[in-house]
Formats: C-alpha cells, structure tokens, sequence
C-alpha cells in the first residue's frame, strides 16, 4: 500500500474539502491517505462519510497551520507541530510515500525543501503548471517555487520539466521553450539570454524562445521561467479563464433563442469547461526536492484534491523521483 500525507488544514475550504478529495481518492485509487491536522477535527471529517474504508484512512496529530498571511519561513521555526511540516515529516520517517498540501505555497516548499533537501545537480526547486492549449496540455516551470533564478536553473528546469513531460503526458519529445520577449535568441533579458544559451545545447528538444501571445497555442509542450514570472503568467490565466466563462454564461443565458442554444451546445461547453478546469489535473509537483510533493491551489475542490492525491499516489509508484534524479544528473551534471 501507498501512503500519501495530506495536510489536511491547508487551503481555503480545509478541512472539509480535502477531507472530501482524500476520501475520494481512497476510494477510487489503490492508495492509502495520512490526513494530518487536528485529530479530533479530522475524526469529525472522515465520519461524515460512511463505508470509508479506515484500513486506509489515517489521522496524524498536528497542532497548528500556516495561516495566508504569515512569512513562511518564521512560521515554520514558530510552530514545529504546523500541519505543512508535520506533513511533510510522514514523508522523511517513511511512514508516507509522498506529500500534497493546498495551503501557503512559500510554507510548503520550504517544508518540503527542509524535510526532503534537493536532488543531486538541482540548485533550485521549480513548481510545474498544466496549461490548456487548443491540443494537449503544456506544462509552465516554475510558477512560484523559485523566483530569483540564475541561468543554470533554468536549464535544470528545462531537463525537469521535459521527463514530467514524457512521464506524464507521454510525449517522446517534448518541445522545450524559454518564455522571452520575442522569439530571436537575443531577445530577452540577461537572465533568458544566458538560459538561451545553456538550454540550446542541452540534450532536451529546444524549440527557441517563446512569446507571451504564443503560451497557449500549443507551440512548445514545456515552457521555462523564473517562479516569479511564471506565478504571475499563470495568475493573469486564471483571471483570463474565469472571466471567459463568466461571459460566456452570461451570453449564453440572455435571452430565451440563447438558452435554447445552450443546450444544444451542451456537450461541447462540458468539454471546454474540461480543459480550462484546473481541478483536473489536481496540482503542481514541486520538481527537484527529494521527495513527491504536489502543491494545491489554495481554492481547491474535493476533485482538485482527488487528482492530487492520485498524481501524488502515481509518482511514488512510477518510481518518477529516481528517474528525476537520474536525468538531472546526467543531463546537468551537478550545477547549483
């Protein structure tokens, strides 16, 4: 059996709806969950649902959170019974194979790079979002782990980025773009010139540079960045995407002719709403820590939980951590 310890306090809606995910993914998965917060909370969580199987369900003592607001790293040395690092210590003493957490994305990788340190050859850990294209999915490193970042990470984040590629969306060979402000290889700014360079002659399928207008027209299946431009492309998507559904509900409820088409259109707004919804694919892995970590949307839904969960569950199966290590390895050598 698979354990995965799930911070059972973080998010917005903790801990009812990751209570509900995490039951959700024992259900529907060969896995087991380590909920870890208050026990006496959690008791009342697991028992609203009936015929859960308690064999795989098990509750961890931790006495405090990471609230939103507070600096991360104080946090942590404040409160050692936080439910993020208690969490992330389930992974260290082998009681749990992996780690998700929808709480304070600062405070998780912080946890998580203190309990499990980084990979050989990784300076840098790197948050990795799924985005939709008009095909399959692309992948945007880092998206908020890292976000002063020297040119050799950026070429780790390229080599990371394209075996979760190949792992999890089962491309051969990836197209890795560098995220710039043109497509010229002296675009850019010092750091993406320097990465440009570093990326051109790594064994990784290096597409060049890639615009902003160009992020979602399915042109490269992984996209590299410094966290902090990543955190703020993926949260302008966010936006973009809930303003877009927004409208187009309001479009389509206006008048009686426009409802009418809206059922007729039914199955192809399911499938759009499909591959804008990020509750499918759950979380970002933090790629080059030394341990599975999946980090949350701080709004995430009992789905959202479920997929984590599960993409947690395969990546300690699959062995993808070894293979993580392994690449960086011979593909960068030990840089830091």
């Amino acid at each position: 059996m698979i354990w995965i310890a799930v911070d059972a306090m973080g998010g917005d809606s903790a801990p009812a709806h990751i209570v509900d995910g995490a039951l959700a993914a024992v259900r529907h998965f060969d896995v087991g969950v380590l909920l870890v917060g208050p026990e006496a909370t959690l008791e009342q969580e697991v028992d609203r649902h009936l015929g859960v199987d308690r064999s795989r369900v098990r509750i961890v003592h931790a006495d405090d959170v990471v609230d939103m607001e507070e600096a991360p790293a104080s946090a942590l040395r404040r409160k050692p019974a936080a439910s993020i690092k208690v969490a992330a210590e389930q992974v260290v003493n082998g009681a749990a194979s992996g780690l998700f957490s929808a709480g304070h994305t600062g405070a998780v990788v912080m946890a998580a790079y203190g309990a499990f340190g980084m990979l050989p050859g990784v300076g840098r850990p790197a948050l990795a979002a799924s985005l939709p294209t008009r095909g399959r999915p692309a992948i945007l490193l880092d998206v908020g782990a890292s976000a002063d970042c020297r040119p050799q990470h950026l070429l780790q984040f390229a080599v990371m980025g394209s075996l979760y590629a190949r792992v999890v969306f089962d491309i051969e060979q990836p197209r890795v773009g560098l995220l710039s402000n043109g497509s010229e290889a002296s675009k850019g700014n010092e750091l993406t010139r320097a990465a440009y360079k570093l990326i051109e002659h790594a064994n990784v399928n290096f597409v060049g540079n890639i615009e902003g207008h160009h992020l979602f027209s399915g042109g490269a299946d992984v996209v590299v960045c410094d966290g902090f431009t990543g955190n703020t492309v993926l949260k302008g998507s966010e936006g973009l995407v809930e303003l877009t559904a927004d409208l187009l509900r309001d479009e389509l409820s206006a008048t009686v002719p426009m409802r009418m088409g809206s059922l007729l259109m039914r199955r192809a707004l399911r499938h759009f709403s499909t591959k804008i919804d990020y509750s499918e694919y759950g979380g970002a892995p933090l790629l080059g820590v030394g341990g599975v970590a999946i980090v949350g949307h701080g709004r995430s839904s009992p789905k959202a939980v479920r997929n984590a969960v599960a993409m947690a569950y395969r990546f300690a199966e699959g062995g993808f951590l070894k293979r993580l290590e392994h690449e960086t390895m011979t593909m960068t050598g030990t840089q830091s």
